[in-house]
């Protein structure tokens, strides 16, 4: 009889232990060798309340140093680096114009940084107003935000314009042991609204989803699993407790022995 409890009770260990591991599994099914060659990342498309660094040189620099006027000046906080730092660029208005010095308004909102480029170089050149201008375009607030059942939840600032789903959550210090790893949710500003997409972190699929790379502005929400009784915390006080109750039986069915 005490044989049989204790048998029971290591079952029972033992399952609880592989649905735990089951559960937190990244890419399940994928190959020793899979080559991933198609990635979707489109470039990113500005926004209304952006602020972006407008850098412009040439031949002559104190003629281009009119251009390079600071705008409008901001905060924005590195959560990275942990520190706060002054910047200064021009906003993005609501009707979706900057304004720049000598060229005046400037729609922006609606395109790439490099088609911004494009446009305040041609209206440069067309105009003779520099010999064979440099024009640099960069977002400063270019930032993702990472919720739910992450380590470090929190908003991120990325530098180099380009971040993945997956950067994103080691940055946030990667997933706790209660994230619903099949059912993460995007929140995206698209189109004057926001559009949400679930994403499955346990498919190699992923790696093929056109929601992949991030945009400025995207959040990520990490679910909580329905019920936190299957996670090894809660599993272990519950076997600890089984335990106790099992030790107990066994000493009562020795003691009606003798």
């Amino acid at each position: 009889m005490a044989r049989n409890i204790i048998y029971a009770t290591l079952f029972i260990f033992l399952t609880a232990s592989c649905y735990s591991t089951k559960t937190s599994i990244y890419f399940k099914d994928m190959g020793d060798e899979t080559i991933i060659s198609d990635f979707k990342n489109e470039p990113p498309i500005i926004q209304k309340n952006d602020i972006l660094s407008i850098k412009i040189s040439s031949l002559n620099p104190n003629a281009s140093e009119v251009y390079n006027h600071p705008g409008t000046s901001t905060t924005t906080n590195s959560i990275v680096s942990g520190t706060a730092s002054q910047a200064s660029g021009y906003l993005v208005d609501a009707d979706g114009i900057i304004q720049f010095p000598i060229l005046g308004n400037l729609k922006a909102e609606g395109l790439t940084t490099k088609a911004l480029e494009d446009t305040i170089f041609a209206l440069i050149t067309s105009r003779k107003l520099l010999l064979d201008p440099i024009v640099i375009v960069r977002y400063l607030n270019f930032k993702v935000s990472v919720l739910g059942e992450v380590e470090n939840p929190s908003v991120y600032n990325v530098p180099s314009e380009k971040i993945s789903l997956l950067e994103a959550l080691a940055l946030a210090g990667d997933l706790t042991i209660y994230a619903k790893r099949n059912n993460v949710l995007l929140i995206r500003e698209e189109d004057g609204g926001n559009k949400l997409v679930r994403l499955d972190l346990s498919s190699p699929e992923l790696f093929y989803s056109p929601y992949y790379y991030l945009k400025s502005n995207d959040i990520i929400y990490v679910e909580p699993k329905r019920s936190k009784v299957g996670t090894t915390h809660q599993v272990g006080a519950w076997l600890s407790a089984f335990f106790t109750a099992t030790s107990l039986v066994i000493v009562i069915i020795n003691s009606t022995k003798h």
